[in-house]
């Protein structure tokens, strides 16, 4: 169809409607790698798609895509014009599972418009049923094993942000802000704390392995951390028990929480439940499941969680 010059670019003027908005599917590059703690690797992305890239608010989640073995680019379907997501996620479901990208949900640490890139940050665990991470209890995952390896001019998929997985943190609206979670938690707690206004509280219960995992943040708000060392206990994850025992500030509270998905549901019930928070200031996110990965099937806890997640956004 020949756009008239006057007709703004998101018109249809075929059905007199504005156009669906374009589905956010890029595929970008691997620009540099670094090694920010002895289990965390920050990976710069770039490239052309990320021209347009839109950052504006703290805990943006996308998709990202890696390759099968034997690729080099992930297989994705190019998306529609219509921007039927649906549609595509058909299509990509079609894909046969031994060429389908395996799937990872990660959040954008930074975004740098001048460059045109992104940070991810990745935790690099061992596998263990006792450390976070895409492959937890079942040996390395592929996007841990691919972020060990990553090196510039490798290539991802990358899906969002998108308002279809987004949940906006409401900064500055409560007198203070909980945030609690373990590392593979970090990405999203370090860019809401870095979007804080001026004025603003927020303490933070953040349980990582050691001491030199714990990382330093610039915020314009008031901000204590509170880091919890897993190395040091007997007992499995301090997370839960610390913010248990502790004595909160006076004031009303948003909480944000998010890591090892049993923890984040003790901890909500906890709020809930013990602490009388209202489930509508309660933000929680399960990133990892002890002893299963992403790709093993929802436990009835999963759906349960889901069920109220859904429940408290109506």
């Amino acid at each position: 169809m020949t756009r008239h010059p006057d007709t703004p670019a998101d018109t249809d003027t075929t059905a007199g409607r504005p156009a669906a908005p374009a589905l956010p599917v890029r595929t970008v590059e691997v620009s540099a790698v670094r090694r920010i703690s002895p289990r965390m690797v920050r990976v710069t992305l770039g490239g052309p798609a990320l021209a347009d890239f839109s950052y504006d608010a703290p805990d943006q989640q996308v998709k990202l895509y890696f390759p099968r073995p034997g690729q080099t680019v992930p297989r994705l379907p190019e998306p529609g014009a219509d921007g039927d997501v649906m549609r595509w996620y058909g299509a990509f479901q079609a894909i046969p599972e031994d060429e389908r990208p395996w799937t990872r949900s990660y959040t954008i640490r930074s975004h740098d418009p001048a460059r045109g890139t992104v940070d991810v940050d990745f935790v690099l665990h061992d596998g263990s049923a006792d450390e976070a991470g895409d492959g937890a209890g079942s040996g390395e995952g592929p996007a841990t094993r691919w972020a060990r390896s990553a090196g510039p001019g490798d290539v991802l998929g990358m899906f969002g942000p998108s308002a279809y997985f987004a949940e906006p943190v409401p900064l500055g609206t409560a007198d203070w802000m909980l945030l609690a979670g373990d590392e593979s938690a970090l990405p999203a707690i370090g860019t809401i704390i870095e979007a804080l206004p001026e004025g603003a509280r927020a303490v933070a219960y953040v349980e990582v392995w050691d001491a030199a995992e714990e990382q330093r943040f610039e915020s314009a708000g008031e901000v204590t951390v509170h880091w919890l060392h897993r190395a040091a206990t007997t007992d499995g994850s301090p997370l839960v028990e610390a913010v248990r025992a502790a004595e909160f500030p006076a004031g009303s509270v948003f909480a944000w929480l998010g890591g090892e998905a049993s923890a984040v549901r003790a901890l909500r019930r906890h709020l809930v439940g013990g602490r009388g928070l209202d489930k509508r200031s309660v933000h929680f996110t399960g990133y990892w499941r002890r002893s299963l990965t992403q790709d093993d099937a929802p436990t009835e806890a999963d759906l349960a969680e889901a069920r109220e997640r859904l429940a408290d956004r109506s």
